[in-house]
């Protein structure tokens, strides 16, 4: 491995140049590009994006979509320097920052910029330190210096790229550095990542061939959610699309399975008739208390009758009293969803 090629410092440039720059290089003559961010979402290991939007918009045929957790996302940026700090700290490596924008050595393709960089306190290694931050319910990601699987792959994409053989994440979740961070350690595996960089490899050739990825090996409801930010609404007075043979079982299956569902519905609103009918004579001995109690010889059957408060607008009177300022507070979500019938010839 040869060092990597420094191609910029992003230091004081906008979030646009430095966007512009991660895309096709500083100086724009980079056809594809791949960052570490991609990587687990080429291999359809993101939990965020899946490789036919990735491919999408690498292709310029989509814009990145909104982020719906922008603020959760700036905070994390804000947090970068406390998990370095608490890295350093704890470790005694020394730390420190590195704007540059990085290529590598033998895949053009592949571009880098690192969060932080360190020295190992006992031997002056160097290191490429990225710093995480998570909510509490994601906290057991990161248990027992576990790392999970597209951070991981992000690392050992930088690791390649900056030429290095130290990695390390801070990662931080709460306010008490004693139990709120993590800081796993990351050796070079060169194994991996000759798997890695094969895998790009066939990524970008398909980005030059164009040839798009398929959703195959992306996890169902995030596949669907993906195609309907690539394809958006339906439309009306399109051709109806004709399938082939191949498609049979797997059109089958659904249909089917939503025959079981709506099955399966319908028994349960029978039971939930039952359930009321039997609940009159009890609500009657109830009247106003809340619980209730029979005691058998083997078990007790406890009961509950307690109202419920739901507050929710009133739709009618913010028709007649806010009829002007409706369309402003009214919010239209959308949503597709594949149903298949069975027409007997």
């Amino acid at each position: 491995m040869a060092a990597p090629i420094i191609l910029c410092d992003t230091a004081g440039m906008t979030n646009e140049q430095w966007l512009a720059a991660r895309m096709h290089g500083p100086k724009g003559n980079i056809p594809y590009t791949v960052g570490g961010s991609d990587v687990a979402a080429i291999f359809g290991l993101s939990p965020w994006t899946t490789p036919l939007e990735l491919w999408m918009i690498k292709k310029g045929r989509m814009k990145p979509p909104v982020k719906a957790n922008a603020n959760q996302l700036e905070m994390g940026h804000l947090l970068e320097p406390i998990a370095a700090y608490w890295y350093a700290k704890k470790t005694g490596n020394r730390v420190y920052e590195d704007t540059h924008l990085y290529q590598h050595a033998d895949f053009p393709f592949a571009l880098a910029n690192f969060d932080r960089r360190f020295e190992r306190a006992s031997d002056n290694e160097p290191g490429i330190l990225e710093c995480k931050s998570c909510t509490y319910h994601k906290a057991d990601e990161w248990a027992d210096d576990a790392i999970p699987i597209y951070y991981e792959m992000q690392l050992r994409f930088y690791l390649s790229v900056g030429d290095v053989n130290l990695g390390a994440f801070s990662a931080v979740w709460g306010n008490n550095p004693d139990n709120d961070l993590a800081m796993p350690a990351l050796a070079r595996d060169r194994a991996k990542e000759d798997m890695i960089f094969e895998r790009l490899e066939e990524w970008n050739w398909s980005l030059v061939h164009d040839k798009p990825p398929t959703m195959a090996d992306v996890e169902p409801s995030l596949a669907m959610q993906s195609l309907a930010r690539i394809y958006g609404a339906s439309q009306k007075g399109l051709p109806t699309i004709e399938f082939s043979s191949k498609y049979e079982p797997a059109l089958r299956k659904i249909a089917i399975l939503q025959g079981k569902i709506a099955d399966c519905n319908q028994e349960i609103k029978n039971y939930e008739k039952e359930v009321e009918a039997h609940s009159v004579r009890i609500a009657e001995i109830m009247k106003e208390h809340e619980h209730g109690i029979l005691t058998t010889t083997n078990d007790k059957l406890l009961i509950d009758f307690v109202t419920r408060k739901t507050t929710r607008p009133d739709s009618k009177v913010l028709k007649e009293k806010y009829a002007s300022i409706l369309p402003d507070v009214m919010k239209t979500s959308e949503s597709r969803k594949v149903k298949v019938s069975i027409q007997t010839v």
